[in-house]
C-alpha cells in the first residue's frame, strides 16, 4: 500500500523546557543532581560540571540557575571589560568553559579569583575532564583541578526510555511502548539525540498524516543516519 501524500507542516521549534520538574533523575546523574540540591551548603563557592554533549549539563545548569537567581553566560561572555559587571551577581553559570574558540583564559582565571574573594557561586560547565579542556594557562588550570567537580554521565538505558516519553508527551503524542523500546535501543545514549530524534519522528508524523508506529520511527532513525553519514544536518 503506498503511503499516503505527505502533507505541508510549518516547522516550529519546541523550545527545550529546563525546568526543574523536568530534569529526570537516575544513576548517570543522581550525584550531580544531588550537589547542586545542596547548594547554597557547597564546601567551595565554585564547581566545575562535566559530562558528554548532551548528557543534560545544560538543563542542570539552569535547574540551579532557577533555584539560585544565577546568571548564564558563555564562555566566549567571559571577556576581561565584562569580568568585573559579571563579578557583581551572587551568583553565575559559565558554559562550554571546554570550548577554546573565544576562550579568554586570563579574564576566566581573573573572574574565579574575584569569585572566591567576594563569595560568588559559580557553576563552570564543560565536556570531559578538565584536563582534557587544553587550559594554556598554568594558574587557571591548577584552578580548576582544584575545584570540586561532578560528572554527568550518558544515561542509562532505563532513563534514556524515560527521556523519550516525556519528550513524546511534552509534543503530545502518543505512542506505542514498541516505538520507545525500539529507540532506546538504536539511538545514541544522548538526551540531545533523543530531542532531535522525537523533534523528527514529529515532522514525519504530521507531513504523513500518520501515528507514529515502529515502522515509521525506524525507517525516520535509518533516514536520519543515513543524512548525518552524507554530513547532512
Amino acid at each position: 500500500m503506498p503511503d499516503l501524500p505527505r502533507q505541508l507542516t510549518l516547522d516550529l521549534p519546541l523550545d527545550p523546557r529546563f525546568g526543574p520538574e523536568d530534569f529526570l533523575v537516575g544513576p548517570s546523574n543522581e550525584a550531580a543532581y544531588a550537589r547542586i540540591e545542596s547548594w547554597p551548603h557547597w564546601p567551595d563557592p565554585v564547581l566545575v560540571l562535566t559530562g558528554p554533549s548532551g548528557s543534560g549539563k545544560s538543563h542542570l545548569a539552569a535547574v540551579w540557575a532557577a533555584q539560585s537567581g544565577a546568571r548564564t553566560v558563555g564562555i566566549a561572555e567571559v571577556t576581561g571589560a565584562a569580568v568585573p559587571q559579571l563579578a557583581e551577581h551572587p551568583a553565575l553559570v559559565i558554559e562550554d568553559a571546554d570550548r577554546r574558540s573565544g576562550r579568554d583564559e586570563a579574564a576566566l582565571f581573573h573572574l574565579l579569583n574575584l569569585a572566591r574573594e567576594r563569595g560568588t557561586s559559580l557553576v563552570i560547565t564543560g565536556a570531559g575532564a578538565v584536563e582534557g579542556w587544553g587550559i594554556a594557562t598554568p594558574d587557571l588550570r591548577s584552578r580548576l583541578r582544584l575545584a570540586p567537580t561532578v560528572a554527568i554521565a550518558p544515561p542509562d538505558e532505563a532513563l534514556l526510555r524515560a527521556v523519550l516519553v516525556k519528550l513524546f508527551v511534552d509534543r503530545q503524542l502518543v505512542v506505542d511502548t514498541s516505538v520507545v523500546d525500539a529507540l532506546a535501543l538504536r539511538i545514541d545514549r544522548s538526551l540531545g539525540r533523543a530531542r532531535d530524534v522525537v523533534a523528527a519522528l514529529d515532522r514525519e508524523g504530521l507531513a504523513r498524516g500518520r501515528r507514529i508506529t515502529r515502522p515509521l520511527a525506524l525507517a525516520t532513525l535509518a533516514s536520519l543516519d543515513d543524512s548525518a553519514g552524507e554530513g547532512g544536518p
